[in-house]
C-alpha cells in the first residue's frame, strides 16, 4: 500500500466517525447505554473501545499519548466528551499518516504490547491492522445502531465516501 492510500484511509477513518457519532449523539441516552450483547456491551462500549485502541496503536508509534491497558476500559463516560476525544484522535491520526514516507511504510517499527512484550512488524502492516480494526469495530457499532433504531443507520461504506458522500461536521454537533 502506498502513502496516498494511507492517507485515504485516514480520512475515511475520520469521515466514517463523524457519520457513525453524528446517528449515535442522535439517541436517547437510554437507547445509547442499553447493553445489546455485542463484544463490548453495546455502543457505548464500542466506541471507547475504538477510540482506546487508537490511542493504544498512536502511543506505540510516536510514543506519545496515553492508554489504558484494559481492551474494554470506558475511556469518558459522557458522549459528548467522548465525541470531542474522537474528533481529536481522528485530527492526530490524520496528523501521523502525513508524516510517513514509502520508506518508512516498508521499515519495521518495534513496540511493545499491553503486556510488554517486544514486537517489531512492518510499519504498513500496522497500519493496515489499525483501519481494518477500525472498521471491523465501526460495523459492530453500525449493526448496534440498527438494531436500536430499527432502521437503516448512514452508511459507512468507504465507496461513498470516495464518491463524495457528506459527514455531517462533529464539531458543530457537540458544541450544542
Amino acid at each position: 500500500m502506498s502513502v496516498d492510500q494511507f492517507k485515504q484511509f485516514a480520512a475515511y477513518n475520520k469521515w466514517a466517525n463523524a457519520r457513525l457519532y453524528a446517528a449515535a449523539l442522535d439517541l436517547p441516552e437510554l437507547s445509547y447505554r442499553l447493553h445489546i450483547g455485542v463484544f463490548f456491551g453495546g455502543l457505548h462500549g464500542t466506541l471507547n473501545h475504538l477510540l482506546l485502541t487508537d490511542r493504544l496503536w498512536l502511543k506505540r508509534l510516536t510514543g506519545e499519548g496515553d492508554h489504558p491497558n484494559r481492551l474494554d476500559a470506558i475511556l469518558y463516560e459522557d458522549r459528548m466528551e467522548l465525541a470531542h476525544a474522537r474528533i481529536a484522535e481522528d485530527e492526530r491520526l490524520i496528523t501521523v499518516i502525513e508524516k510517513y514516507d514509502e520508506a518508512a511504510l516498508r521499515g519495521l517499527h518495534s513496540y511493545r504490547t499491553t503486556s510488554g512484550m517486544p514486537q517489531s512488524h512492518v510499519l504498513g502492516d500496522i497500519l493496515l491492522h489499525l483501519f481494518n480494526h477500525q472498521t471491523h469495530h465501526r460495523g459492530q457499532a453500525h449493526a448496534c445502531l440498527s438494531i436500536l433504531t430499527g432502521g437503516e443507520p448512514p452508511s459507512l461504506d468507504l465507496l461513498v465516501f470516495q464518491r463524495g458522500g457528506t459527514a455531517p461536521d462533529l464539531e458543530k454537533l457537540t458544541s450544542r
